[in-house]
């Protein structure tokens, strides 16, 4: 936590961060660091994503840098190192605090959590991957750091392996897409938003009937 912290601090002292405001710029930077790109890379990802930058906008980023393989490491690396900071952050360094952000529908969950801790961590990380917020509530619940770990691991593997092999053929598709294409694919992503909905809400339901 404090190697991330104190990196992360250089590389805003050297103006690395902003080396990400543009696409085009960010990927000439990278791979004009050579190995060391790798490293800005993670260290970006760690420090920011656990505060509130999209851990999406570096996996779709990845790939249309280096290769899907390289990308797919790099990603899964980044992610698990923002997922620890986020973790750690909530749990060691301000606990309380966070512990009072985190909405009450989430903390119901708590008890069940501790019952199947491995087996909710990696279904929550398969459907909703990274996002502060839950980190937050990990770090605040009552699951063990390894059991997070891992199946936060087990969770991103699936949908990273996807963004990676996929991101930049999906990304040079929709550049070339007729505009009908891109109201089919609006339709598309409303359906699968409003599918995702009702199985959320059909799980709390399923997750509050297995606590009583």
């Amino acid at each position: 936590m404090v190697a991330v912290v104190a990196m992360a601090v250089v590389g805003q002292r050297l103006g690395l961060f902003e080396q990400f405001a543009e696409p085009a710029r960010a990927k000439q930077t990278l791979l004009g660091l050579g190995g060391w790109g790798y490293v800005v890379f993670i260290v970006a990802y760690a420090a920011l994503q656990p505060f509130g930058v999209p851990g999406t906008v570096f996996i779709m980023a990845a790939p249309l840098v280096w290769p899907w393989p390289v990308a797919f490491v790099l990603s899964m690396i980044g992610t698990m190192c923002a997922t620890v900071v986020g973790f750690s952050f909530a749990r060691f360094v301000a606990r309380d605090w966070v512990a009072s952000k985190i909405p009450q529908r989430f903390k119901r969950y708590d008890d069940a959590l501790e019952r199947r801790a491995l087996l909710t961590v990696f279904v929550l990380r398969l459907i909703f991957w990274m996002p502060p917020l839950l980190h937050a509530f990990f770090g605040v619940s009552k699951v063990k750091f390894s059991t997070h770990f891992w199946g936060s691991f087990a969770g991103y593997l699936l949908p990273l392996f996807l963004v990676s092999f996929a991101g930049k053929k999906l990304f040079e598709l929709l550049e070339r897409a007729p505009p009908g294409a891109w109201v089919a694919l609006g339709v598309a992503v409303a359906s699968i938003w409003v599918t995702a909905y009702f199985l959320r809400r059909r799980s709390a339901r399923a997750l509050r009937g297995a606590e009583r």
